[in-house]
């Protein structure tokens, strides 16, 4: 289990994130996109951002019962004025952009990458999974993000999900 040194109140460190932003060029299964990257600093500033962290893109509880929550309830965030909804993972931009194809994201929710988890790790929010051969990782939970500084923070306590679910997360905001 991930021991969060970040805490509601605090402004998050500088994070930088790999991204492949849709274009309905991508729904052709062999067009990869081109990976570019955006900074916490410079894309989520005086913005209200919701990120929803997984250990893994296509791992059973992050593909089935994680991440489609967020997606199925896209507007109610939206209506709560949240301006970017996000999943993020230690996966690379090719899989997360292949992921968020596969789940249907499109230009909804970014489908960011935490390379070698090192912005969750800046958190105290990695996970080392190398047990069961995943290395380090992110930890399964969702933060509230006003303008770089933290509004919610639900850390998962164990498998499954809960604090770090839509409906929190909802009930957060």
């Amino acid at each position: 289990m991930a021991v969060p040194t970040i805490a509601v109140g605090d402004k998050v460190p500088p994070g930088t994130f790999s991204y492949i932003p849709y274009t309905p060029e991508q729904d052709d299964a062999l067009v990869c996109g081109i990976p570019t990257t955006i900074t916490t600093t410079d894309f989520f500033a005086g913005k209200k951002v919701v990120l929803v962290s997984v250990p893994g893109a296509f791992t059973p509880t992050c593909h089935v019962n994680h991440l489609p929550p967020f997606l199925e309830k896209y507007d109610e965030f939206k209506s709560k004025g949240v301006d970017i909804v996000g999943v993020l993972a230690a996966n690379d931009a090719f899989v997360m952009s292949g992921w968020g194809r596969v789940e249907g994201l499109k230009d909804k929710i970014l489908a960011l990458s935490d390379g070698n988890a090192e912005w969750s790790k800046a958190l105290g929010l990695s996970v080392d999974l190398s047990n069961i051969g995943f290395g380090l990782r992110t930890a399964r939970y969702a933060i509230i993000l006003d303008d770089l500084v933290v509004k919610y923070l639900g850390v998962e306590p164990g498998r499954g999900v809960t604090v770090s679910g839509a409906e929190a997360v909802l009930e957060a905001l």
